[in-house]
Parts: structure tokens; sequence; C-alpha cells
């Protein structure tokens, strides 16, 4: 039974489509041209509608309600004379309460927006709107407008609103109106020139309002001006209240400037202003995001020293703080302690419990929390079940992770939408995406929104399978149903991008949603980073980490090791260590990442005694080496030749509680290979490997490939490859290539068999084969064929890296000298014909390019008007 087939039974609520009035079902065909809303407009216009799906189902409803109750006056005046005065009426009655929003009112306006994009009609309406009572319907319908036409038109918006104020209307409603509007669309110099002018009137701007302005500011790093506004707030008004000092602490705080945070909270009460609990929580949240646990469990007691008390918010932030730091005993306690002091654990609780084990990789004590939430009464949600199954599928445990999910689907009350989340989910970690886009896209032909959860959760699977342009398709249909992005929405996108060497596309489009209001936080500055570090772009990687600093963003501890790990791979060692003195002079603590980085930085470059240094300062700091240290360690001391420490280091690995993995005896194995060729040594570790129960991966097999190829003894290359082949091991890049540099330093005659043996499987060349193949033509005196090759090779796709380079420079001078090296016409011919094989590949060679049919379906319906711009366009711009 397919998942689409599952959640079809589960979620009967989601999938079928509300029933709606025969006169409406009539039209109501997803695969009909009619277009249910034309009718109500006296023309027809051939432009796209910008209302989704979802919003028109709505609007029918709420239509056909107006119908039934025979309140067909202003339906039939619209109908007949198209004016603001009649759109206005239809408005105010699909708007059902004067103090609330109403998305129906505002989605039917998006529709006749159409009829009425002429600014001076659009302010009559808001005008109407907003005297009648209707004000946060006139500022939705205003921002909206504003958005649409974009700042310039909306400079000439604002304009005509306050010239053409009606009288009852007064100077502070026109401007707030527009000021809110600006926010709303998130053009803030707009929103600023509004302020201006409020000001200048001698009024005072609403307390509320400056507060979202300056949330936003703080977004987008516009410190200078967002302390501007909090001055004159507290020399002209109106006085900041608690809301505007939680608006500025948190706005330090994610900045990381957790000094001056806390300092606005000692503060607060010279301004008759008390910090309350959600002041206290977004610092302690603060310093548990920075790794200062210890500092947040002593604001913990001064809250409560200073009459605040705590809330579930609070224990549940401190809760993420010890699971994140894998205190798994001590979160459980505090658990205990909470249940003591009268505060109820939610959901939420739970779930950072069970989260916190499941990372600790103990999904046994992760069960036992679930079982604990429903003896306790409390229902688990989507998340709870999306963690787990999560959990058992990154474990290769799938079997565990379905069966627990058809149980909650059994046993449980999950709302339809939540179901959905979580079979949606569930389906990409599974890498099931057919189905996945088949659940979307049943939910949206029927009317019904998905959340940004189960958006976010197919993105992510194609970012995953490397289908970037198919996550993009998915996030314009996101964006085209109204959703807006969340952090994980982004960050997924750009490992994406990443993952294909796409980084000017990458940071391209970060640029646009930032500049767009999206939720961008530091981890898609530090995923961006890892990216350039990636393709050994140091450069590009320190440009972008500077432009962080310089828009006010604080980097965190993952952003700090991100960058010195990358520093230490391409050996820039001593920058690489100045950065992990500036991370540690600020107060945030190295992870065993961040160590375990500098430490193989040290080592490749042979230097063991700063390396030494580092794993003694981190077992100060309470951190104990593990696998990833350990191997690092092994594999220095037998690069500068101490073999009895490395062995030393492996004996004494059982005795600290680790146990020696594939990467453990790899390294050991290459060693020996490097260090005495293959022989004995090699073989002893090879049969440790075996003994211990640690299955060889590819990467034994290449080195033992590597060593026979060294050896010349390509028949025995054949031997191991059709052995581990009848394991089910399959090759990869590096098996050709290390194949093919032995075949070319062979005989004739076998490099003839072992090519055609190659051919047969189908190898796919890369760079590191063209580079072979150039290093051979030059060995065997061939420098101007090596030339001549490379100036094919720029017509081709083909990108030369620094070993390419460093190739042609000698063959450069080798073809400027008098004498060559002998050849041998037949090794000659060889290798031409290897490297015509190549050439060809590389030429010709697309990766297969598979569209799930549904996905296709899905993106014609929703958002075909948006191809032919560019990928960072269509996706900030549906």
């Amino acid at each position: 039974m397919s998942a689409i087939s599952r959640c079809a039974s589960a979620c009967p609520k989601v999938c079928a489509a509300s029933p709606l009035p025969l006169f409406l079902r009539l039209y109501s065909s997803r695969y009909s041209s009619f277009d249910v809303l034309g009718q109500f407009l006296p023309s027809q216009t051939a432009s796209a509608s910008p209302v989704n799906s979802v919003e028109s189902s709505a609007v029918i409803v709420r239509l056909s309600g107006i119908i039934k109750k025979g309140s067909l006056d202003s339906l039939l005046r619209f109908t007949s004379e198209l004016s603001p005065d009649s759109l206005v009426g239809v408005l105010k009655s699909l708007s059902l309460n004067e103090r609330r929003r109403s998305p129906v009112a505002l989605a039917f306006f998006k529709f006749a927006f159409r009829e009425f994009s002429d600014l001076q009609t659009c302010s009559r309406v808001v005008h109407l709107l907003s005297s009648g009572g209707r004000r946060f319907l006139a500022q939705d319908v205003l921002s909206y407008v504003v958005s649409v036409v974009g700042p310039q038109r909306g400079h000439q918006m604002s304009e005509l609103m306050w010239n053409s104020r009606p009288a009852n209307c007064s100077i502070f409603s026109v401007l707030d109106d527009l000021f809110r509007a600006f926010l709303d669309a998130g053009l803030i110099s707009s929103a600023l020139e509004i302020l201006g002018r409020m000001r200048s009137e001698g009024l005072k701007p609403s307390g509320s309002a400056l507060s979202i302005l300056m949330k936003l500011l703080h977004e987008r790093g516009e410190f200078s001006i967002t302390w501007k506004i909090f001055r004159d707030m507290l020399g002209k008004g109106p006085r900041p209240n608690a809301r505007t000092f939680n608006t500025m602490v948190l706005g330090l705080c994610k900045r990381g400037d957790l000094r001056r945070g806390e300092s606005l909270l000692q503060i607060m009460s010279r301004f008759r202003c008390n910090p309350d609990v959600f002041t206290y929580n977004i610092v302690i949240n603060a310093h548990g995001v920075y790794g200062l646990s210890g500092d947040a469990f002593e604001l913990f007691d001064l809250m409560r020293e200073m009459g605040c008390e705590p809330n579930s918010v609070t224990f549940n932030t401190l809760l993420k703080v010890l699971c994140k730091e894998g205190k798994m005993e001590r979160a459980r306690m505090f658990l205990d302690d909470m249940c003591r002091e009268g505060i109820a654990p939610n959901a939420f609780t739970y779930n950072i419990i069970i989260d916190g084990f499941v990372k600790a990789g103990d999904l046994d004590e992760a069960n036992s929390v679930l079982a604990d939430m429903r003896g306790k009464g409390f229902n688990p949600d989507c998340f709870t079940y999306n963690i787990l199954v999560a959990g058992y599928y990154k474990r290769n445990q799938e079997m565990e992770g379905d069966r627990l999910l058809e149980n909650a689907l059994a046993t449980s009350n999950l709302p339809a939408l939540e179901a959905l989340d979580l079979f949606i989910s569930r389906s990409c970690w599974a890498n099931e995406l057919d189905e996945a886009v088949g659940l979307l896209w049943n939910v949206l032909e029927n009317g019904v929104p998905p959340s940004v959860f189960a958006f976010n959760s197919v993105i992510a699977g194609y970012s995953r399978a490397g289908l970037v342009d198919d996550a993009y398709d998915i996030y314009r249909v996101m964006l085209k149903f109204g959703l807006s992005p969340s952090a994980s929405t982004c960050n997924s996108l750009l490992m994406g991008l990443c993952s294909k060497r796409r980084l000017n596309e990458a940071e391209d489009l970060m640029g646009k949603m930032v500049e767009k209001g999206f939720c961008v936080n530091i981890s898609a500055f530090t995923i961006l980073i890892d990216g350039y570090f990636r393709v050994g772009d140091v450069m590009g990687a320190c440009r972008l980490w500077d432009c962080m600093k310089r828009k006010g963003i604080s980097p965190d501890v993952v952003a700090f090791s991100a960058l010195i790990n990358g520093l230490s791979r391409e050996s820039y060692m001593d920058e690489a260590h100045g950065v992990f003195v500036e991370m540690s002079n600020r107060g945030l603590l190295p992870n065993k990442f961040t160590y375990n980085s500098l430490i193989c930085g040290f080592c490749k470059e042979g230097n063991l005694g700063e390396a030494l240094k580092l794993e003694k300062m981190m077992k100060n700091n309470g951190l104990l080496p593990d696998i990833f240290t350990t191997n690092i360690f092994i594999h220095g001391f037998w690069q500068q030749g101490f073999k009895k420490i490395a062995t030393g280091r492996f004996e004494d690995m059982k005795s600290i509680g680790l146990t020696p993995d594939t990467v453990t005896y790899n390294t050991l194995i290459s060693a020996s290979c490097k260090a005495y060729g293959l022989g004995e040594d090699a073989n002893f570790w090879l049969k440790r490997m075996k003994d211990d129960d640690c299955e060889p991966d590819i990467t034994t097999y290449n080195i033992w490939i590597n060593g026979l190829c060294d050896r010349h003894e390509m028949r025995e290359v054949v031997k191991v490859l059709d052995a581990f082949l009848s394991l089910g091991v399959v090759p990869n890049t590096v098996t050709y290539n290390t194949m093919i540099h032995g075949t070319c330093a062979d005989e004739l005659d076998r490099a003839l068999i072992m090519t055609g043996k190659l051919l047969k499987m189908a190898f796919i060349p890369n760079v590191v084969t063209v580079n072979t193949l150039l290093t051979h033509f030059c060995r065997q005196g061939m420098a101007e064929r090596t030339l001549v090759w490379a100036e094919k090779l720029r017509q081709a796709p083909f990108v030369f890296d620094d070993v390419t380079r460093k190739i042609l420079k000698r063959a450069y001078q080798e073809a400027g000298g008098a004498a060559f090296a002998s050849q041998q016409l037949g090794k000659s011919q060889f290798f031409e014909f290897l490297m015509h094989i190549t050439f060809d590949f590389l030429c010709d060679y697309k990766p297969p390019r598979y569209r799930s049919p549904v996905l296709a379906k899905m993106v014609e319906h929703c958002v075909h008007e948006t191809f032919g711009k560019s990928t960072a366009e269509c996706c900030c711009n549906p």
C-alpha cells in the first residue's frame, strides 16, 4: 500500500473536498477553463489570477453563504457597476468582524485588483474602508497594493492618500495606515519616510508599530537606525514599554551582543518598566544558544529573586540547553523539578527531551519518554513522531520507523493536517519524493492549505537528493499559496545549491531573501561559508564572513567552527588559530568539532606539539576526545613516522571506551602501504579489521587496489575488483581513477585488457581522470600532445583545477626544451585512445534528469507564469 493510499485512508478530511452549493459546483472543476470568481466581474480579463486555489475556495464558500442568506444587494451592485463604492460594499459583506483581519475579503480584493489597479481608485477604496469601520482591512488592502506596485509607485500612493483624505479623516489616521501598510509590505525605507512625516507633524507614532519597525531593522542589520528610533521614543514619545524593550533586547541577543542586551534588561526599571517573563526568556535563550549554559541558569535564579515567575517557555528553553549539551540525565531531573514547581509540561517539553535522546543515539530511552508523555495525558503531535521516525531512518531502522508511524495513526487522534505532515515527512526520509509530492498536490487540489512544515520536508528531500531545480519548483508553489518561508526553507535551498557548486546563485538567492524580509539566520551564512571552503575558495568564504559581521550578524559556535574547519582544511593554521582565540575571547565554548578541525590541521602540517596542546585543552574544558580525534592522531603520528605511538593510540582506544571503526582501520592500512608498500603490515591490519567484525568498505578496497597498482600487479587488481563486486560493494570514481593510473603505467597488452574491463563497467571520468592521463602524456615525452588536449578540453564543459594547471605548466616548460624522452608508438596511441573516450564523455555527458509527473503538473497549474525569470527572481517573486 503506497504512502498516498495510506494517507488518503488516514486523513479523509484532508483528501475530501468540502461540498459546495450546486450552482457553484457546476463551475468548480479544476480542469475547466471557466473562472468561478470571474463571473462577479463585469468584464473578463485574460491576466493570471493572483488568488491561489485555497484563497479562491474560501472566497467562493463565503460568497455562497451570502447568496444563501439572500444578502445580494452589494453583490448585484458590484456586478452591474464597477466602482470603489460597490467594491467596498462587497468587501464589508465578506469581512464579518470589524475588529479582526479578514483574509477572505483581502483575497477578493486581490482578485478584483486587476480591474482596480488605478492608484486613485485604490486610494478611494482604502479611505472608504477606514472611515467605514474596517480599519484593519483598509491597512491590509493598502499593504497589498504597495507591495504589488513597489516602492516608487508606493510613494505616489502615499501622496494620493494624503492629498485625497476625507474631511472627517484625521492626519494621524492616514499616516498610521500608511506606516503600518509599508511595514507589512516590508518596504522599510518608505515606512521610515512616513515616520519622518509623522514626527514633523508633531504626532506620536504607535508604540506597537515602532516595535515592528525596530524588529525589521534589527533583522536587516540596520542597528544605528534602530538606536535612533529608540532614543527618539525616549525623548519625543511614545515612552518605550516592555514590548519595545523586548524587541531591542531580542535584536541585540540575536546579533550576539549579550552584554548590551543584558544591560538593557537591568535599566528597564528606570523607565517605569520592569522586565517581564518574555525579557528573561529572551536573554536566557541567547545564553543557551551561545553555549553559556552556566550564565543561562544564573539568569534563571536572578529571575526568581526579582519576583518574576518562570513559565513553561523558560523551563523548555533551559531543557533545550541541557539536551543540546547531551546532559540527558540532568534534563530528566530538571523536568521533574518543573513538575514539582507546578509548571505543567506540554507536548513541546516532551519533544525537546525525545529529540535530545534521539540525537544522543538512545532511541529506547526516547520511546520511554514517549510512553511517559502518553501516560500523563499528553497526545504526541506530528513533531513528536517526525523526530522519532527521522531518528529510525537515519540509523537505517526503516521498519521500526514505519511500525511506529502505523501505530501512531491507528492509536492516536492526530488532526488530519498533522497526519498529512507526518506522512509527507516520512516519505521524504524514505526518499519517496514522488509520493510526498503526490500528497502535497492532492490537498492543494482540494483547496486545503498544507503547512510550511510539509513544504519544508519536500524542499529538504529534493535538496538532499541533489534535485535543486525541483526543490525550487516546490518553493515557488509555496510562495504562490501565500506561505512565508522559514529559516529551514532557506537553509535547505542553500545546501542544495552549495552541493552543486552553484555558489553565486546561492549567495544571490540569500541576498534577495534578506531584501524581501524572509527569515534568514546565521545558519544560512554558515552554509554558504562552508560551501566556499569546499570548492577551495578561501577568499570567497572570508569575504562572506566579513560581510556577515558588517551586517551586524554575530557568528555563533557553529559559524566559528565552520570557519576554523575551512581554514584548517586549506592549511591556513595561523588564521584558524586566530579565529579560535577570538571565539574563546567572546565567551563562546568550542565544541569537539572545533577542536578536531584544528587538531587535524596541525597534524596535517606536521605540528604535532600544537595538536597535543589542543587535545589537553579540550580535556581541561570537559570535552573527552572521541573516535574522530583518535583517528586524526593515529594518521598524524603515522605520517610523521611515529609508528609505535600511533599503534599505542590504537591499543588504548578500548580502555577509554572507544571502538575502532572502518576509518581507524583504513587509516592504519593506508599508512602501512605508504610506509612499507603492500606487505605484512597492511595484511596484519586488514586481518585485525576482519577479526574485529569491522567490514571493509570501498575505501579499504581502493587502498588495496592502489597498493597493487604501485606494484604493477594488475592481475591481482582484477581479482580484488571481482571479489568486492561479488560482495555488493559498488566502485566509485576513486576506484576507476586508481585503475586508470595503474593501467597507464602497465605493459601495453595488459593495459588493453584492463581498459576493456573498465569500459564494460561504464566508468565516469572526472578531473582526476584527465589529470592522470595528462600526467602520463608528459611522462611519455608527449608534452605537445598534452597542450593540444588541454586546448580541446577548454572547448568542453570542463573546469581545470590546480593540479591540471601544474601539469600544463610542466608541459609548457618541456615543450619549449630541445630534447624529449623517447616515445613508444603503441603506448602513445593507447593514451590517445583513452583521452578520446574521456573527452567525448565530458562533451556529451548530461546528468539524467528525472522529473516527477505530479510535480510537473503542480508547477504547471501554480507557477507556470514564473518561468523565464532567473532562479533567484522566481524564488523571491512568485
